[in-house]
């Protein structure tokens, strides 16, 4: 299933399991029943209670609450029993809803959604419990990646329980969203936004990724703008914004925002100093000179290194080392790998850091560099022999550069070059 990239998404639905007791032999008055009714409209009758043994109902409150307190022995023990023996269906139903609760809370998704259809299929629960249960084998369904199951079973309550909530909109809109349905999924969020004025985090993010997975890049922006702009100090939604407007390919925008939250202290881990950097790089390869960005790249990256936000790690100094090269700061450029070649699990900051010598005729510093990078591995190995044969060429070693070069007749990548190079230099 493809999930929109740039989003950290839940992976379902936030589930709110809460067992609900079994009630008292003695009940209220039907009035009050009506009136106090979760679900007052419902087109399902009210079921007659089979439950009359007080036992019974005593063993079936104690397992349930067993349950909620998180006693999963003690509720399997007394549940389970009711299960196999009771003749009351009414009983039989709650403890599969208990027992239901024990599997999703052990992570057993489907066997939760198998008792809890077991719990309704028994019919003898009241409407409010019925519906409950109803809507959250829904939100099962959902979090075990059964995305249409959920919107059929979230119909058939909206439709049967005659309830319509934020929450239920919201939840249709995850689905479709995972469906890749994505006009379904902004109108389904809009839906559950218009009818609550405290919307989940997620809602809007699913929102925004539908509205980027459809090509509305400029509305997933909008929105990003709007959610930062009432919470600023809102670190998910500034990367959210950031996220949006980079897909919308407002790198401008983007950068605005987190050079605002930077001077205003909200970029506060290593991950915002780099994405800041990296953006400013995005920027300068669609640029007619890359060189300005390069060089407020390297300054984004030195900044939170300075400030200890920003951790001295093989990756980090590789990148600090490519924004100088690209910003024509050799020096630096090469200082930045040096200081990455140590950590370095390959051989690519030891080649660029060769390579950079070579442009300076720094020949007898290069070749170490070079013959390391080659040794711990690097993508492009036939590359790396040609440079190291022009290393050898500037150290006047005939034999050396031939060895190099012959080693990269061996890549596809540059086997014509080499090949033609050693035709050239008369070497067999």
């Amino acid at each position: 299933m493809k999930h929109a990239p740039l989003f950290k998404l839940l992976a379902g639905a936030t589930l709110a399991f809460t067992i609900a007791a079994a009630p008292t032999m003695a009940h209220a008055h039907a009035d009050k029943d009506k009136k106090e009714s979760l679900y007052p409209n419902a087109t399902r009758k009210e079921p007659k209670l089979d439950l009359t043994s007080p036992k019974e109902q005593k063993a079936l409150n104690a397992g349930l609450e067993a349950v909620n307190g998180g006693d999963a022995a003690k509720a399997s023990e007394l549940l389970q029993p009711i299960l196999d023996h009771s003749k009351s269906k009414y009983a039989q139903a709650l403890a599969l809803q208990g027992l239901a609760s024990l599997k999703y809370n052990a992570g057993d998704l489907k066997s939760a959604i198998s008792l809890l259809t077991q719990a309704l299929d028994k019919g003898v629960i009241p409407n409010d419990t019925y519906f409950q249960l109803e809507y959250e084998l829904a939100q099962f369904q959902l979090a075990d990646e059964q995305y249409q199951a959920a919107l059929d079973t979230l119909a058939k309550w909206r439709s049967e329980g005659k309830k319509d909530t934020a929450e239920s909109h919201a939840l249709e809109g995850n689905a479709y969203y995972r469906l890749q349905k994505y006009p379904e999924a902004i109108a389904a969020m809009k839906q559950a936004l218009s009818m609550t004025d405290k919307p989940h985090g997620s809602w809007n993010q699913i929102l925004m990724a539908s509205y980027a997975e459809s090509g509305q890049s400029d509305q997933a922006a909008k929105l990003a703008e709007q959610q930062l702009a009432a919470n600023p100090n809102d670190t998910t939604a500034l990367n959210n914004a950031v996220a949006v407007m980079m897909q919308a390919q407002k790198y401008p925008e983007a950068i605005a925002l987190m050079e605002k939250a930077k001077t205003q202290g909200a970029l506060k881990s290593d991950k915002d100093y780099i994405n800041l950097a990296k953006l400013y790089l995005v920027t300068g390869q669609t640029a007619n000179d890359p060189k300005p960005d390069a060089v407020k790249a390297a300054q984004t990256i030195d900044d939170g290194m300075a400030k200890g936000i920003v951790p001295a790690t093989y990756e980090n100094y590789k990148l600090l080392g490519d924004a100088n090269y690209i910003a024509g700061s050799e020096s630096k450029a090469i200082a930045a790998y040096r200081k990455a070649i140590p950590m370095a699990t390959d051989g690519e900051a030891a080649v660029r850091a060769g390579q950079l010598l070579v442009t300076q005729n720094k020949y007898s510093e290069a070749r170490p560099l070079i013959q390391q990078g080659i040794a711990k591995g690097v993508k492009h190995k036939g590359s790396a022999y040609m440079l190291l044969a022009e290393v050898e060429r500037g150290l006047k070693n005939k034999t050396g550069a031939i060895a190099a070069m012959k080693h990269a007749a061996q890549d596809p990548e540059t086997a014509a070059k080499a090949r033609d190079w050693l035709k050239k230099a008369g070497a067999k």
